[in-house]
């Protein structure tokens, strides 16, 4: 699969944009904030109606607008595809895929695949544990329609828990109807603890083999899983839990609370390792995106790199590169000078200056 062509209609800095895309390596290179990253943020934000940035769509229409469009041309399997996706300011966004609107997010899954890395991304070992379930749900809501429904209707559950939990403090007679959004906590909380440990697995499959190539066999990484809770303990817990919960005014036990450690050698890099050690896991934790999707669908994803060639020395930047020349791939950085010296082969090049591209 590869994207074709974009056309941005005052998208963040850009009041008409249309671009033509290579199947290989595309990329854009200038100074800082030109709107490099913003053309890989509205690929990503097309292809899976969320930007990677978690920006709000108010956030993302260009300045004085009340609306935006993205319109974005993809191949897959011969097929070409339309997906439009508009964003307006004070309504929910829309999309339609060949002309025909979709009513779900779910409803786009299975046309494009992206993984998206950036320099954030590299932290993502020594960071929260909000920026590792993050990780796990990215993929997981792209490749599976049913986890992206369960996760959804599970955080609609507890936000409305979480809500009821602070009106209990006020109007003590609502604490009833508590046992109505624990029955449907621990439905959909069971699943997802299901589908991420499943996802853990097959994650460890690959990277292993990864992660001893980049650091030339010196290391072998193993990534746990850390439930909150077992699926099978979670209605016991969470019932447990519900006197501290309604104390707190919070939902303290669920899947909104797992975690994964990170293992190198038997040690939690999270904890005891350096930030070299980090940053190598985390890119192992990237490129695995890439061969768990090419493994899922038959097909190799989008490959979008913001700026990330920059925060990576040489060995690892070939580890990089070397990964991808299968894979349609859109680069952000500064300079050209490291696809250079790597003899990397480029195919289509874009200079962005102030939100102009030559």
């Amino acid at each position: 699969m590869y994207i074709e062509s974009v056309h941005l209609k005052n998208f963040r800095n850009y009041e008409n944009l249309e671009l033509n895309f290579d199947k290989g390596t595309n990329i854009f290179y200038g100074d800082n904030a030109q709107g490099k990253t913003n053309i890989l943020e509205s690929l990503y934000l097309c292809g899976t109606t969320k930007s990677h940035k978690g920006s709000k769509d108010k956030e993302v229409i260009r300045f004085g607008e009340d609306e935006a469009h993205i319109r974005m041309m993809v191949r897959r399997e011969g097929l070409s595809y339309k997906i439009d996706m508009h964003l307006r300011k004070n309504r929910a966004k829309g999309a339609a895929i060949n002309g025909i609107p979709v009513k779900k997010a779910s409803e786009l899954l299975g046309i494009v695949n992206m993984v998206f890395f950036s320099p954030e991304d590299l932290n993502i070992i020594k960071n929260g544990p909000c920026e590792r379930r993050r990780f796990m749900d990215l993929e997981l809501c792209q490749l599976d329609k049913i986890y992206l429904s369960d996760l959804s209707a599970y955080n609609h559950i507890l936000n409305q828990r979480n809500k009821l939990l602070k009106d209990i403090s006020i109007r003590p007679e609502l604490k009833d109807t508590l046992d109505i959004w624990d029955i449907q906590m621990t439905e959909y909380g069971k699943k997802i603890i299901d589908k991420r440990r499943e996802f853990v697995q097959e994650l460890n499959e690959i990277i292993r083999e990864l992660h001893s190539k980049i650091t030339g066999g010196t290391e072998s990484l193993e990534v746990i899983y850390e439930p909150d809770s077992l699926s099978e303990e979670l209605e016991q817990k969470i019932s447990r839990n519900r006197e501290r919960d309604l104390k707190l005014k919070i939902t303290s036990s669920g899947p909104h609370r797992d975690d994964l450690c990170v293992m190198a050698n038997g040690i939690d890099i999270r904890k005891y390792g350096s930030q070299g050690q980090q940053r190598t896991a985390a890119l192992s934790l990237k490129l695995s995106e890439i061969y768990i999707v090419k493994r899922k669908i038959n097909d190799t994803p989008v490959l979008l790199l913001d700026d990330v060639l920059s925060e990576l020395d040489n060995r690892r930047q070939n580890c990089l590169l070397d990964s991808i020349n299968d894979t349609q791939t859109m680069i952000t950085c500064t300079g050209l000078d490291d696809f250079v010296s790597h003899q990397f082969q480029i195919n289509k090049i874009f200079h962005v200056i102030k939100g102009v591209i030559f």
